[in-house]
């Protein structure tokens, strides 16, 4: 038997398994490093989070990867050029962490990649029938694999869009697994770049849990604030947005967008909202291109707030009142917290970490898990074209030699 072969066998054969997990999202501003320690699999899985950690990117690396990032022309040298420097970058970040946190490579038995995505085009984004959903992330495991000595499992979205789904978002399965609890509804919403969230409706049944996209989460306030202010990366605790007024003329053009129209479940990405997006809204609602900036990011804030409260309202058999764990860099934008709920007076928002996982590392976590799923459990539940639910065995499995 091949050692490689062999030596995954063992893995999976363990009672308890090390996997870090990487997570870098569209906000760019680190790679998010968990150190987990599994047992079992699927609705038995228990992680314990040993270590983690945010490696900062330096200003070359974001304008390397937003050269590329969500554009619809790039240079494909650059694409290709940069998938393997980025799973190089990443694996030597690896080596940096456990080097701080004085952990042998060797102890370790994977690792788990999401990637850093580049571009996003489900059908409803491309708007070609004929052409499947379509999504793409760059840092090559094989480099970071090379790299560490250790084995990698990454791509994990090409298997989920390969049966038909959309690639995004796959935070659910993990948040079924792990934080699912009979006869109570509850709410996972992440807001990244991108605003999601995983309702999980107390039936304990995998066919029944609802992910979804719910449109732009901070990438279009972080856009704005770094448009006006070159030396600001983010609306720090929503204080921007809590010294403006909401343009009620702009927030109304900006929900005319047809993603907002269409049903749950849906994904999307910066490839729509974006600054093109911002502008084009601004003209066509005639608002005066001086708008201040603290009431273009309220209205900017205010339209997360809006989408994701519309797509809430859209769930089928919600209950009322629903717990709403709320994670990622929206959480800590006080005014993002605070006009959510506002506008769902009738539920509950808590702030993730209530449930036993850093805010911070939960997506991390999660695709440590998925890896977790494909070493050693059945895989994840999905819903196929026929109404059925499968398994799937998420990511490629790259060894070091």
């Amino acid at each position: 038997m091949n050692k490689n072969i062999r030596k995954l066998s063992e893995i999976s054969s363990k009672e308890k398994r090390k996997i870090i997990g990487l997570m870098s999202g569209t906000s760019l501003d680190g790679l998010d490093i968990a150190l987990c320690n599994f047992q079992d699999s699927g609705i038995n899985t228990k992680v314990e989070v040993e270590r983690f950690t945010t490696l900062e990117y330096s200003d070359l690396t974001k304008k390397r990867i937003r050269s590329i990032f969500s554009k619809k022309e790039v240079a494909l040298q650059d694409v290709c050029v940069y998938n393997s420097w980025l799973g190089n970058f990443m694996g030597k970040m690896v080596l940096q962490a456990l080097k701080d946190w004085n952990i042998k490579p060797e102890t370790i038995d994977c690792i788990a990649s999401h990637g850093q995505t580049i571009y996003h085009a489900p059908k409803s984004i491309h708007g070609d029938d004929s052409l499947p959903n379509s999504t793409l992330q760059l840092g090559d495991s094989d480099h970071i694999a090379r790299t560490t000595g250790i084995i990698t499992i990454g791509d994990f979205r090409q298997k989920h869009t390969a049966a038909g789904g959309e690639g995004a978002p796959l935070a659910a399965y993990g948040d079924f697994m792990l934080f699912n609890k009979k006869e109570e509804q509850r709410i996972l919403l992440n807001i990244g770049g991108i605003g999601n969230f995983t309702f999980l409706d107390g039936s304990g049944r995998s066919d029944r849990i609802l992910l979804t996209d719910t449109g732009p989460g901070n990438t279009l306030i972080d856009a704005v604030v770094r448009e006006y202010d070159q030396s600001k990366t983010y609306d720090k605790d929503g204080k921007l947005a809590s010294k403006g007024t909401v343009n009620e003329g702009l927030l109304r053009k900006l929900m005319e967008h047809p993603f907002y129209k269409l049903l749950l479940p849906k994904s999307t990405g910066p490839e729509i909202f974006n600054l093109s997006y911002v502008k084009e809204s601004i003209s066509s609602a005639a608002i005066d291109r001086d708008i201040r900036i603290e009431d273009l990011i309220a209205t900017l804030t205010m339209l997360t707030v809006h989408s994701i409260s519309k797509a809430i309202k859209e769930i089928p058999g919600l209950a009322e009142p629903c717990n709403i764990f709320i994670s990622g860099g929206g959480a800590k934008n006080k005014t993002i917290f605070k006009w959510l709920q506002e506008s769902l007076p009738e539920h509950n928002i808590i702030y993730f970490d209530t449930l036993g996982v850093r805010s911070d590392a939960k997506e991390a976590v999660l695709f440590a898990l998925l890896a977790n799923e494909t070493l050693a459990g059945e895989g994840i539940p999905f819903n196929n074209a026929a109404g059925k639910v499968e398994n799937l065995t998420l990511g490629k499995i790259s060894f070091p030699q």
